[in-house]
C-alpha cells in the first residue's frame, strides 16, 4: 500500500516538475538572484539529478556518495536538461516498481568514503524527506528565480496567482 501511495505522488509530482522544467526559457539559465545561490540552470539541472538518486535511496542501503559521479551535463540548453530530466525519470519510475516494500524500514544512510554524512534512518524517511521534499524545496526555489525574471510559472496545484487575477 505505501509503495502505491509512492508511485501515485511520483507520477503527479513528476508531471508538476515536468510542466516546471518546461516553462524555463533559454534566456533565464544564467540567472542567479545572489552570487552564492544556483543559477536557474543549475538549480534545474540538480532537480533533473535528484531522479538519478532513486535506484540507490530505494533498493540499497547505503548510499557512496564517494563512488557516485554527478555529470550536470551541457546546461546552456534547457532541453538538454529536459532530457536529462526524462531520462531520470524513468530510471526513478522503474526504480520505485521494482523496490521490496517490505525492506522501506531499513536503516539507510549515505556514506563518502566510509563516514556517514547523512544520518543513518529509515528508509521510508529518506524517501520521503531526501527525495520527494527535496525536489519539492528545490521546485519552489526555481519558482522563485523564474518570477525573478519576469517570467510566467505553470499551474502546480490550481491557478497560480497570476492565474486567479488574469494577468
Amino acid at each position: 500500500m505505501i509503495k502505491q501511495a509512492l508511485i501515485g505522488e511520483f507520477l503527479y509530482e513528476s508531471e508538476n516538475t515536468r510542466k516546471l522544467l518546461q516553462a524555463i526559457p533559454n534566456s533565464a539559465l544564467d540567472y542567479r538572484p545572489q552570487p552564492h545561490l544556483w543559477s536557474v540552470g543549475e538549480l534545474a539541472s540538480h532537480i533533473s539529478e535528484v531522479y538519478n538518486w532513486y535506484n540507490a535511496t530505494f533498493n540499497q542501503d547505503v548510499f557512496d556518495m564517494g563512488t557516485y559521479s554527478y555529470d550536470k551535463g551541457d546546461i546552456t540548453n534547457i532541453s538538454n536538461i529536459i532530457a536529462k530530466f526524462e531520462e531520470n525519470v524513468a530510471k526513478a519510475q522503474e526504480a520505485i516498481e521494482k523496490s521490496d516494500e517490505n525492506q522501506y524500514m531499513n536503516v539507510w544512510s549515505m556514506t563518502a568514503n566510509g563516514e556517514n554524512i547523512f544520518p543513518p534512518m529509515p528508509k521510508i524517511q529518506v524517501i520521503r524527506g531526501f527525495l520527494y521534499n527535496h525536489l519539492y524545496h528545490h521546485r519552489g526555489e526555481l519558482i522563485s528565480h523564474l518570477r525573478a525574471t519576469g517570467n510566467k510559472v505553470p499551474s502546480l496545484y490550481g491557478p497560480t496567482y497570476e492565474e486567479s487575477q488574469n494577468i
